[in-house]
C-alpha cells in the first residue's frame, strides 16, 4: 500500500464565491469549485454549463487548412484516389472513419489504411508508401499521424503521391514538407485552441471542405465519434473539447450509430446514461483490443457500418480480441511484477525499465500503465519487434516524460509522443546504458515528494452537504476529464454507519455518516479493500477523500462516494 499525501486547493476569494453563488442560485462550495475552473461570473458559468455548438473556433483559423482544402476539393473533382492513413487507436481509427464517411459523401474517390501495430509500427511509414503508390494513389490524408514524418513524405513525394498531415502531437524541430500540415501544436500555427484530439483535427478538417462545398450542417453528425476519440485519448476537456464532447455524448446516448451502440452493449452498459468516463475504461479498450493484437481496420469498419446485425457481428469481434487482449495483459503484467521485485532496487532506481523478448508489443503499454499505478514510479516496458527493443513508456502525475526522453536522444532510435506517455525504440545493447543515463536524468529533474502519489482535493465538505439539488449541479459538470475532473472533496471525522465489506478482488463497501446524523451514504472504494479490516477494527473516525456519482438502481437514481483514500484519525473507544 502507497500512503497517498492530501493537498487541498487554495480557496478563493470570499466576495467572489458569493457573489457567484448568489447570480447561479447555488451553494458557496459549488460556486467555489466553479471559481477555481476559471469561472467567476454568470456568462462564464452558462457557457460553462450550456457549451453551444456555436462557439468553436473557424476552422481556416489553423495553419495550412486553405491549401489542405485546395487539395482536397481538386482530388475529389478530378476522381483521384485518396487514402485516408490513420493511426491504430480509439483517436486514429474514429479520426479515420470520420473522414472516410465525409468525404464518401462527397463522392469521392476514398480508401482507409491503418498501420498494423506489429508488422508496420507507429505511422506512416516508408513500407506502407510504397504500397499506396503502387495501388496508384494520388493523396494521402493522415490523422492522429504524421507531423514527424519528414523522411516519409519527402519519399512519397518522391514516387508522385501527395500528403496532407492532419495531426495533433507534438511536432519535432522539422516539420514534414507535406501539401498542408495541420497540427495546432506547429510552430507559427494561430489556432486558438491547441489541445484538440487528432480526431478533432480531423473534424476541423471535414467541416472547412464542407463550409467551402455548402454543407455546413452535415459535418455535426460526426461528433459522436469526436467525443469517442477525445475521451479516450485524454485531451484536456476544456474550450472546443468540451463541446464537441458534451455534444457528442449526447448524440452517443441519444441515437447512437450502429456501431457504436453495438460496443455499448458488449460493455454492458446502457444507451442513455453512458459518461465519457466509462467510454475510456469500458469502450475505448475493446476499440484499441482489435489493434494491439492485429488489425485495427477492424475498428473502423465498426464505425462506419450502417446495419445493425453487421455491426454486432463485427463488435463480437473486438469483445472477443479484448478478452484475448485482457488475459495476455494479466501475463504480462504478473511477469513484469516479479521481475520488478527481483531485480529492480526502488531505493537506488527511480524508473522502471524492463525488457522482456517475447511480451506482445500490443499490451505492453497497458502493462507499463499498470506498473505505474502499482509502483507510482515512470516505468518503460519493451519488447522485442525485429531485433529491436521497442516499447511503451508511461508517467506519474505531473512529470513530463517526454522531455526526458528527450535528454536521452542520443541514445534511442526513435521515440514520440507526450507528456503523460511515449512510445520508444533502443538497441537491445545500449538498454542497459540508456537505463543509467534515463535514471541520471530523472534523479536531476524529480524531488523525492513525486514519487508519493498525491490527490488534489478541491474543497472540505460536510455529508450533510450532499443534497440532491446539489448533485443534480454537480451532474451538469460533465463531461469529465483532465482539465475538468470530477470535483474531489474530503470530509472529516467520517464514521461507519455499519462494518465494511469487501467485494469483487479488492474493493471496499461500506455505508458512512457524519456528526451521528441520520443520513447515511453508500460508498464504494476501487483497490481499497486492505482498510476494510483497519477501519472496522475500533470503529474508528476517519478522514475520507471521494468524488460523488450519481447510480442507479432499480430505475432510482442517488448519490454515492467514490472514496479515494481514507486515513485514521482517531479511536472512539
Amino acid at each position: 500500500m502507497i500512503e497517498k499525501r492530501w493537498t487541498i486547493k487554495e480557496a478563493p476569494d470570499e466576495k467572489t464565491v458569493l457573489a457567484l453563488a448568489d447570480s447561479l442560485n447555488i451553494s458557496n462550495i459549488l460556486a467555489s469549485i466553479l471559481i477555481l475552473r476559471g469561472i467567476t461570473n454568470f456568462n462564464e458559468a452558462k457557457t460553462y454549463f450550456r457549451p453551444d455548438i456555436n462557439l468553436l473556433h473557424d476552422p481556416f483559423l489553423m495553419d495550412g487548412m486553405q491549401e489542405a482544402t485546395n487539395r482536397i476539393i481538386d482530388a475529389i473533382t478530378n476522381n483521384e484516389k485518396i487514402v485516408v492513413y490513420g493511426d491504430y487507436d480509439v483517436d486514429g481509427t474514429a479520426s479515420a472513419a470520420i473522414l472516410y464517411l465525409f468525404l464518401k459523401e462527397l463522392n469521392a474517390n476514398v480508401q482507409v489504411h491503418i498501420p498494423n501495430r506489429l508488422t508496420d509500427g507507429y505511422g506512416l511509414s516508408i513500407e506502407s508508401i510504397e504500397l499506396l503508390a503502387q495501388q496508384k494513389t494520388d493523396l494521402i490524408i493522415t490523422v492522429d499521424c504524421g507531423i514527424t514524418a519528414v523522411d516519409e513524405v519527402e519519399y512519397a513525394t518522391s514516387l508522385g503521391v501527395d500528403t496532407i498531415i492532419s495531426d495533433h502531437h507534438k511536432p519535432k524541430e522539422t516539420i514534414p514538407n507535406a501539401v498542408a500540415v495541420l497540427d495546432p501544436l506547429k510552430p507559427g500555427c494561430n489556432y486558438p485552441y491547441k489541445y484538440l484530439s487528432g480526431a478533432g483535427v480531423a473534424f476541423k478538417l471535414a467541416r472547412a471542405v464542407s463550409d467551402r462545398v455548402g454543407r455546413k450542417n452535415n459535418i455535426l453528425q460526426y461528433l459522436d465519434l469526436v467525443a469517442l476519440a477525445a475521451s479516450a485519448d485524454i485531451v484536456p476537456l476544456t474550450d472546443e473539447n468540451r463541446i464537441l464532447v458534451k455534444r457528442g455524448m449526447e448524440m452517443i446516448n441519444e441515437n447512437p450509430r450502429p456501431g457504436i451502440l453495438a460496443l455499448i452493449k458488449k460493455a454492458k452498459k446502457e444507451v442513455g446514461s453512458l459518461t465519457a468516463g466509462q467510454v475510456v475504461f469500458t469502450i475505448a479498450p475493446r476499440i484499441n483490443a482489435v489493434g494491439r493484437m492485429g488489425d485495427a481496420k477492424r475498428a473502423v469498419d465498426l464505425f462506419i457500418e450502417k446495419d445493425n446485425d453487421t455491426a454486432d457481428k463485427i463488435a463480437q469481434i473486438l469483445e472477443d480480441e479484448n478478452y484475448r487482449r485482457r488475459k495476455i495483459d494479466e501475463m504480462t503484467f504478473s511477469h513484469a511484477v516479479s521481475i520488478i521485485e527481483e531485480t529492480v532496487d526502488l531505493d537506488k532506481e527511480v524508473a522502471i525499465i524492463v525488457h522482456v523478448d517475447e511480451w506482445h508489443p500490443g499490451v505492453i503499454g497497458i502493462v507499463a500503465s499498470r506498473v505505474v499505478e502499482k509502483y507510482y514510479r515512470p516505468a518503460i516496458m519493451l519488447s522485442t519487434v525485429d531485433g529491436v527493443a521497442k516499447g511503451s513508456a508511461r508517467s506519474i502525475s505531473g512529470f513530463n516524460i517526454y522531455e526526458a526522453l528527450q535528454e536521452c536522444d542520443d541514445m534511442l532510435i526513435q521515440f514520440g509522443g507526450h507528456e503523460a506517455a511515449a512510445g520508444v525504440a533502443i538497441e537491445i545493447d545500449n538498454i542497459d546504458k540508456f537505463r543509467i543515463k534515463f535514471n541520471h536524468v530523472l534523479r536531476e529533474k524529480m524531488k523525492e515528494k513525486d514519487i508519493i502519489p498525491e490527490i488534489k482535493a478541491d474543497i472540505i465538505i460536510s455529508l450533510s452537504d450532499i443534497t440532491p439539488k446539489f448533485v443534480r449541479i454537480l451532474d451538469q459538470f460533465a463531461p469529465f476529464g483532465p482539465g475538468n475532473m470530477r470535483p474531489v472533496f474530503i470530509a472529516k471525522n467520517v464514521q461507519l454507519a455499519n462494518y465494511p465489506r469487501i467485494v469483487g478482488s479488492n474493493h471496499l463497501l461500506a455505508t458512512l455518516k457524519q456528526n451521528g446524523g441520520d443520513k447515511v451514504f453508500d460508498a464504494i472504494g476501487f483497490n481499497l479493500g486492505y482498510f476494510a479490516e483497519i477501519i472496522a477494527k475500533d470503529r474508528d473516525l476517519i478522514d475520507i477523500v471521494f468524488t460523488i456519482e450519481k447510480i442507479s438502481r432499480n430505475e432510482v437514481s442517488y448519490p454515492q462516494i467514490r472514496l479515494k483514500d481514507i486515513k485514521v484519525i482517531e479511536n472512539v473507544n
